[in-house]
């Protein structure tokens, strides 16, 4: 055995930290506010008490029941970028505010709202088309700072909508992005505009004093009586007097400001599956279309309670607010809620992201590990390692089952599952493998790729800004086939992606000589490539099959040359001819590797590729990450160079060796 080479370990470790910078601009530079942190006069945080408490409140969004935090969460994700952001008060104190607090000051006190940094612009060119004045190429402004360019923002919006989806460059779909934003967080920000002014009655003001103000629900009880009062005027007399037009026009205000947003009033009637918001309570009780204006009654008067309560403090605020939580959560199915605190706790915890952590620090101690080399200290990170990412997949796991459990489906069903579900089991493989050759190989890899696809995952959970937790279209919710059919191609793309990375780190191990030509550990390296690309052939091949009975059974076809269908065929015929190639001889060790390093691509295309071509039935219409998938195919593609190179390489010195046996210090025995 050689030693191994120090150059080779320079550029391996250089190669890393290139690897470890960008991992860490994704984590951090990516997702943060440019130039100073914005101030927001009068700014004070909430208590930690109330978060928590509006955090819990049920609403209706996406086809389901959600707690308010979740809501807050994506929607602050959609319009920030981010799940938290940084302001100053006015004694120049810096607050971190995540996305419950942002959205409770969104609807509760908007005249904060509009002065924080909420919406993200990646092409200051937008700003700049609608007159608005730019800090950066990209940065963060609030809605004070973009309001003055409102009406020419929405015009340019309205004009670029007829434009083809695909058609559109960047400037005129984040205009049109930016204009529904803000017409999003108008409707969110005038909410609870009802509840905060009440109904102005004209004329009741005596000897110089205002007029006089009543709530929405007091008005909405007298709708029995006034709205057939009002019909005998407009038949009788012909004409409304002017008091009663302005009492109207104010409670149509009021019900259309709160018309949008928030759906927090679970139906009287409990056959009745859609819930109201506020500004649909107040109209169908004012227009008599409501089987139960009692209910709707004491709905908006519960929440116009809140609402005031707040300027007596957050004590009385919770105090309302809880009486509102308890009159929601009476009335809701109790199938419905029956997750809402675990869905709390999910988010709350963030999970994934403390995975991600533990993933990086384990992929730091692995490249510690390998640069030591059996060393008693290299042991040591041995362990770090180990112990890292056992915990990190640990937690991996167990967000994944909550995950089950909230949505009440097998882990698979949509993209960002698939990422989550392929960086645990990749990890769980690696480690098996592990356990089985222990090549202290497997285990060094393990951690880098966790952090990769989690990385991955929170990368298209930005740039899709979806509640991933929402109910599946109709054709996709089915345990029985998402628990056979998804889940078992699912796992062929981890064994094929699995495979490609042992490869890339036996060809730059080899290229490198980092391994001094260790026989044994190319051997061990070797058989768990093959045994990976034997079980991606297997696993794609039956989910493959399974996946054409299920669309038979939904589509009435089993086969139609779906952009899908053909990725998941390509993967098994391409590991097909690799096995057949290796069992015929045709390829050796490094044709194997070399092969195995493709496969990646080809699982890449299948699983997250063929979803940019926005055709066919398996289609999931997003574009989010394609930058990425052509930088991997670059890295792939350039593994795969030096992997050839190397391999002439090894070739020309061979022959050159047997060539001159004396000149390489050989003496041919007589």
């Amino acid at each position: 055995m050689q030693k191994k080479s120090k150059v080779g370990s320079w550029v391996f470790a250089i190669l890393a930290a290139i690897g470890l910078m960008v991992a860490l601009v994704n984590l951090f530079i990516d997702n943060m506010p440019k130039g100073e942190v914005q101030k927001v006069e009068g700014y004070k945080p909430w208590d930690k008490k109330t978060i928590n408490l509006v955090a819990g409140l049920p609403l209706q969004d996406g086809g389901r029941i959600k707690p308010f935090s979740t809501f807050a969460g994506f929607k602050m994700l959609g319009y920030h970028g981010a799940r938290s952001m940084k302001v100053k008060d006015d004694a120049g104190m810096v607050h971190k505010i995540k996305p419950t607090a942002w959205l409770m000051d969104t609807v509760f006190r908007p005249h904060l709202a509009i002065k924080m940094p909420t919406f993200r612009i990646d092409n200051s060119k937008v700003l700049e088309a609608i007159d608005v004045k730019q800090k950066g190429r990209r940065d963060r402004y609030s809605y004070e700072e973009i309001v003055e360019g409102r009406e020419k923002l929405f015009q340019l919006a309205q004009s670029y909508e007829p434009i083809e989806k695909k058609k559109r460059d960047p400037e005129q779909q984040q205009t049109i992005d930016l204009a529904y934003n803000i017409r999003n967080f108008e409707a969110l920000l005038g909410y609870f505009s009802y509840a905060r002014i009440g109904v102005k009655l004209d004329g009741t003001g005596v000897d110089g004093a205002p007029d006089q103000r009543v709530d929405f629900s007091a008005v909405m009880s007298s709708a029995p009586g006034l709205m057939p009062e009002l019909e005998r005027m407009k038949s009788q007399e012909g004409k409304v007097p002017e008091r009663l037009l302005s009492l109207l026009q104010q409670i149509e205000d009021g019900a259309n400001y709160s018309k949008y947003g928030l759906f927090i009033l679970p139906p009287a009637d409990s056959s009745k599956k859609d819930w109201l918001t506020a500004g649909n309570a107040i109209m169908e009780t004012m227009t008599l279309k409501i089987d139960q204006p009692d209910v709707a009654i004491k709905d908006i008067a519960t929440t116009e309670s809140a609402v005031r309560e707040l300027a007596n403090g957050e004590k009385a605020f919770r105090e309302a607010m809880s009486t509102l939580i308890k009159r929601t959560s009476d009335r809701a199915k109790p199938s419905d809620i029956k997750f809402i605190s675990l869905e709390v706790f999910y988010f709350k915890s963030d999970l994934f992201l403390r995975a991600m952590i533990l993933f990086l620090i384990g992929s730091i101690s692995s490249l510690a590990m390998w640069g030591l080399g059996q060393s008693r200290v290299s042991k040591l990170f041995y362990w770090v390692t180990l112990s890292s990412t056992v915990i990190a997949v640990a937690l991996c796991v167990t967000a994944i089952v909550i995950r089950c459990i909230i949505m009440q489906r097998p882990p698979v069903g949509n993209l960002y599952d698939t990422v989550i579900f392929i960086g645990t089991t990749v990890v769980i493989l690696s480690l098996v493998i592990e356990w089985i050759s222990r090549n202290r190989f497997s285990i060094g890899i393990a951690p880098v790729l966790g952090t990769a696809l989690i990385i991955l995952a929170r990368r298209y959970e930005v740039g899709d800004a979806g509640d991933h937790l929402d109910p599946l279209v109709a054709v996709l919710d089915s345990n029985y086939w998402l628990t056979t059919h998804v889940i078992c191609i699912t796992l062929g793309y981890t064994s094929g992606i699995l495979a490609a990375m042992l490869s890339c780190g036996y060809i730059l191990m080899r290229g490198l000589n980092l391994d001094g030509e260790n026989k044994e550990l190319r051997r061990s390296l070797t058989k768990a490539v093959y045994g990976c690309i034997c079980l991606t052939v297997f696993l794609s091949l039956v989910g493959t099959v399974l996946g054409g009975i299920w669309a038979n059974y939904s589509w009435g076809r089993f086969w139609g040359w779906d952009p899908k269908e053909n990725g998941a065929l390509m993967i098994v015929l391409w590991t097909l001819a690799i096995l057949h190639a290796r069992l015929g001889g045709i390829i050796k060790d490094w044709g194997l590797h070399l092969a195995s390093v493709f496969t990646a691509c080809v699982v890449a295309f299948s699983w997250w590729h063929v979803n940019f071509l926005g055709v066919g039935l398996h289609n999931y219409g997003f574009t989010a990450g394609k930058s990425t998938i052509w930088i991997f195919y670059c890295v792939m593609l350039l593994v795969l160079l030096f992997g050839f190179a190397v391999m002439l390489w090894e070739k020309y010195s061979a022959d050159q060796k047997n060539l001159n046996p004396v000149e390489n210090g050989e003496l041919v025995k007589s």
